[in-house]
């Protein structure tokens, strides 16, 4: 069982570096780094953070001068694809593309000249290198909000697509767009709006989501339904949080969707008073011993045999609680029957050589 299958969204494809992006290829998983970009020591020690944990794509910010001498050093020492995020300054996006970034992110909100988005495209596309047009709906232009009233999903369509436009008019097309709001409803709206507009890929979001745990339940949700549609090619999860969380959250959401797989997906059972064992405590322990593991592996961590042998079956390997002692799962067969810590500590050396 690998969750929903989610028909996709026909896309052409983007390449960001070494990256396929598409509707032909999985959904990728990005997120953003929060070290200051020209403190390269420190910012190249969390991208590679980034990359353990399963990021695919890094995003840095180029607010000034002294992150845009940053980037050639962290472009030649990343292991992962670096996007350029651009506000303002079309200068710093030429910089950028100098450098050798393997992508480029522009805020229609506010970088509105043609003629300096004219410039940027005509240099990303010497170098072969994607733009994507990011639409917030904190900084939506402001003839948009007059028109609409406020960041509604047409305002943030309309922003895209006149972005979108001027790209066109330099015959550029290596464009994702995103149409990122803090409300999921406007969100899912727009994204579905423009879907039907153009076929460019998506990035997924929902900004500014909040802390761990709201920002955590926002963009299960708002990301949940478009993947579910079959919308988005790539996702960032923003968390005010260890970007880490992000990219841990994000991979959740697309195994639950089963539109990938990576590392240990442990299926545990709520606690009731059937539980033979602390579920909670042995399923922490579990996923925290093969949080490095890459490898998909299913785990079932059940507490007793009302839906623990049914669950255990399905999973790679399962525990169960029974009132006479925990039984071992492995490959869905019933192996042998023991105490909880022998159970346990056979279960996370099956693991480790699985």
């Amino acid at each position: 069982m690998n969750g929903i299958p989610a028909p996709r969204r026909p896309t052409r494809t983007v390449h960001v570096g070494s990256v396929a992006i598409g509707s032909q290829y999985p959904v990728k998983v990005q997120s953003m780094t929060n070290t200051p970009t020209h403190q390269v020591k420190a910012t190249l020690g969390q991208i590679e953070r980034l990359a353990e944990a399963g990021c695919e794509i890094v995003r840095v910010s180029v607010p000034d001068e002294a992150a845009a001498l940053a980037l050639p050093k962290l472009v030649a020492h990343s292991p992962v694809p670096l996007i350029a995020d651009i506000h303002f300054d079309h200068r710093l996006a030429l910089k950028a593309v100098e450098a050798g970034v393997a992508g480029l992110r522009l805020n229609p909100g506010n970088l509105r000249s043609p003629k300096q988005v004219a410039l940027v495209a005509s240099a990303a596309k010497d170098q072969g290198i994607p733009i994507r047009v990011g639409v917030n709906s904190g900084s939506v232009p402001q003839d948009l909000l007059k028109k609409f009233g406020e960041p509604t999903p047409s305002a943030l369509v309309e922003a895209a697509l006149r972005h979108v436009e001027l790209l066109e008019k330099k015959h550029f097309s290596d464009i994702k767009v995103s149409l990122k709001a803090t409300d999921v409803a406007t969100t899912v709206a727009a994204y579905r709006l423009l879907a039907k507009k153009v076929d460019y890929p998506f990035h997924l979001g929902i900004t500014e989501a909040g802390t761990a745990f709201t920002g955590t339940v926002k963009s299960a949700i708002g990301l949940g339904i478009l993947l579910a549609e079959g919308i988005g090619d790539t996702i960032r999860v923003s968390l005010a949080a260890d970007p880490v969380e992000e990219v841990r959250v994000a991979w959740e959401i697309l195994k639950s969707l089963g539109l990938r797989r990576r590392g240990v997906e442990v299926i545990a059972c709520p606690t009731c008073s059937r539980a033979a064992f602390d579920v909670a405590a042995v399923a922490g322990k579990i996923e925290k011993r093969l949080a490095s593991r890459q490898a998909p592996l299913r785990v079932a961590v059940m507490g007793c045999i009302v839906n623990g042998p049914g669950e255990a079956t399905l999973a790679d390997l399962g525990l169960v609680g029974t009132n006479k002692g925990v039984l071992l799962y492995v490959e869905g067969r019933k192996i042998k029957r023991g105490t909880l810590a022998e159970m346990t500590a056979e279960l996370l050396k099956l693991a480790k050589k699985k």
